[in-house]
């Protein structure tokens, strides 16, 4: 919450430095709305804070840990809708051949070309993201398995990207190539709308109950093996198949046990599920079921 609340305040204070030397320069423009759109998913995370930290209800079963998902898929929707038409109104200004005019201001009674500044502002402004809220959200967003953060941590990292286009097009207008302007917006804008596509699939297929991923949304949930691990060393157990659903930051567990003894009863359905839920804060929810056959959807374990 410190990091989220401090880079709130850090964009801020970079938002009114680059609108002071935005000018008529598309790619500072762009950078400059990309800057606001940052907002979103730190205002995303504090918003579904409190909700996620509500208790169970007979309306609400499962809790409210969706909360952070559906914030998630918001600030990604945000991102790829706005990064789209950037990124249209970019091309069209390439396309009529519009050519930018960066002039110059009085500086302390020096005049000095308004590109400098802008330069400036922006290797300045890239400071903080690159060097420390971005690398320090990444670090923590394993931990809290949370991907709103982890996606902030990663787009913040990336944010040299923006500026160093941004500085290109300015100096590019500078020494005559007017296009590059256009380039270097069009480049940050399908920067935005990668950042919302990714985003937005991520966000839609925890919401859709796909089978629980990392952090990163790379690879499998590592709980899925830990669980599988936590049952077959059960010493009744016989077969054993789990499916995880991301619930935000928890996960949710249904495990299919196949018993060795057609005996087995509650005592050793609580032994199962308390064995899971005592592995890691992220199992809130666990769910044991004793079967004669492992259904298909399951993630099953290949035998030895």
């Amino acid at each position: 919450m410190r990091w989220e609340l401090f880079t709130i305040g850090y964009t801020a204070v970079t938002i009114l430095l680059v609108a002071t030397v935005v000018g008529s320069s598309q790619s500072m423009k762009t950078a400059w709305i990309e800057d606001m759109l940052s907002l979103m998913p730190q205002l995303v995370f504090l918003i579904a804070l409190p909700f996620v930290r509500r208790r169970p209800t007979t309306r609400h079963p499962y809790g409210w840990h969706r909360a952070m998902s559906v914030g998630h898929l918001v600030a990604g929707v945000a991102l790829l809708a706005v990064g789209l038409n950037l990124a249209v109104e970019a091309a069209v200004g390439l396309i009529k051949a519009e050519h930018p005019t960066i002039g110059s201001v009085n500086l302390f009674g020096t005049t000095v070309w308004l590109g400098w500044l802008m330069v400036a502002v922006m290797v300045v402004v890239v400071i903080g993201p690159l060097f420390f809220y971005g690398p320090a959200k990444v670090r923590i967003a394993p931990t809290l398995h949370n991907k709103v953060l982890y996606a902030d941590g990663d787009m913040a990292k990336a944010d040299w990207h923006t500026n160093a286009a941004s500085i290109v097009g300015v100096l590019g207008v500078g020494v005559g190539l007017w296009w590059l302007d256009g380039a270097a917006a069009l480049f940050i804008s399908l920067g935005i709308v990668h950042d919302g596509f990714r985003n937005t699939k991520a966000a839609l297929g925890d919401l859709m109950d796909q089978r629980a991923l990392a952090y990163d949304s790379a690879e499998p949930h590592p709980a899925i093996d830990q669980v599988r691990g936590i049952l077959r060393a059960l010493p009744w157990v016989d077969d054993a198949g789990v499916r995880i659903r991301d619930m935000g930051q928890v996960l949710h567990v249904e495990a299919f046990v196949v018993p060795q003894a057609r005996d087995a009863g509650v005592a050793q359905i609580r032994e199962a599920s308390e064995a899971i839920a005592d592995a890691s804060w992220q199992m809130q929810d666990v769910v044991v079921t004793l079967c004669d056959e492992i259904p298909e959807e399951a993630v099953r374990p290949e035998r030895a």
